[in-house]
């Protein structure tokens, strides 16, 4: 082969089929096997030769042998096409690998409170998926979805979010929880939102999307912007009535975290409340298949739950 330094623009495609040449000593065969025809497998080697500024096979009618230069690139060709097919192969898992990878983004109650089952549920039927949850305040969720940081998010989206694309999951109803009376906690029957008239309570910001919906059903008692200690977290809220600090109104996703806790806890109606949890992703995206089996799987998990 030629000795100087020049570049070579040779590709794989040429090294696979110098390769295919050699091993089968004839171009019609190499060309059947990479599906070429006998003049377009002849037209790759010469394209090859004129790179590397060497003749690569002796032809006669009788056989095809490689000359020197070819014998000398043998070893480098299949050295070539080797990395080309590990690195493909790499690459090929890695893609499995994001395929087989769920990102979820959910708000801190959610994720502590339901999320923790449904997470040891979905490995049990869906043992190829690795889950990553991230426990984040509803603004951060949003974020991460947008982002791409999160392949799905989960929260009480009450509002449309600009880039997102809101699918309505599961219900929750509303519920009072309590100090427990005389020491007692559980589950009791089911009290009028009236109940809660008087009753000092501790709540989330104004503005969070879950007290939103709360704050329209206390204004029908009269409470519109009353003095309360108002908390960032739910898990915060629940401390503080286990405290005996007042009482509170949150979702029935965070029931058994209460009942654990010894609270008393009573379902409200008139009216019977509900919140919608919603499932986000990236408007204009298609969610994976492992994320809707993951949304169907919380969905049965809230189902359980009383309603």
């Amino acid at each position: 082969m030629n000795s100087s330094t020049k570049l070579m623009n040779v590709s794989s495609r040429q090294l696979h089929a110098f390769l295919e040449v050699t091993r089968l000593q004839s171009f019609a065969q190499a060309a059947e096997q990479v599906h070429l025809s006998p003049s377009g497998m002849s037209m790759l080697i010469k394209e090859l030769e004129d790179q590397v500024g060497a003749r690569l096979f002796n032809r006669t009618t009788r056989s095809l042998t490689l000359t020197d230069a070819g014998r000398r690139l043998q070893p480098v060709a299949e050295s070539i096409v080797g990395e080309l097919r590990t690195l493909g192969a790499v690459l090929d898992g890695s893609e499995s690998a994001v395929r087989s990878r769920l990102r979820v983004a959910a708000t801190p109650m959610i994720s502590a409170s339901l999320l923790p089952d449904v997470v040891r549920g979905f490995a049990q039927t869906h043992p190829q998926v690795q889950v990553h949850l991230a426990d984040v305040e509803v603004g951060t969720v949003r974020q991460h979805v947008l982002e791409g940081e999160a392949d799905i998010g989960l929260g009480f989206f009450v509002k449309p979010a600009v880039g997102l694309s809101r699918q309505p999951l599961c219900k929750f109803r509303l519920m009072r929880i309590s100090p427990p009376e005389a020491g007692q906690g559980g589950l009791a029957a089911s009290q009028p939102w009236s109940s809660l008239k008087s009753m000092p309570l501790v709540s989330l910001p104004s503005d969070n999307p879950i007290q939103v919906v709360i704050e329209k059903q206390l204004s029908q008692l009269g409470r519109v912007h009353d003095e309360r200690p108002r908390m960032n977290l739910m898990g915060t809220i629940i401390g503080m009535v286990r405290a005996g600090r007042g009482h509170a109104v949150i979702p029935s996703f965070a029931l058994e975290e209460c009942l654990r806790q010894g609270l008393a806890v009573a379902m409200l109606r008139e009216p019977v409340t509900y919140l919608d949890l919603y499932l986000v992703s990236e408007r204009g995206t298609q969610p994976k298949p492992a994320a809707l089996a993951f949304a169907a799987a919380l969905k049965r998990a809230a189902a359980s739950l009383p309603s």
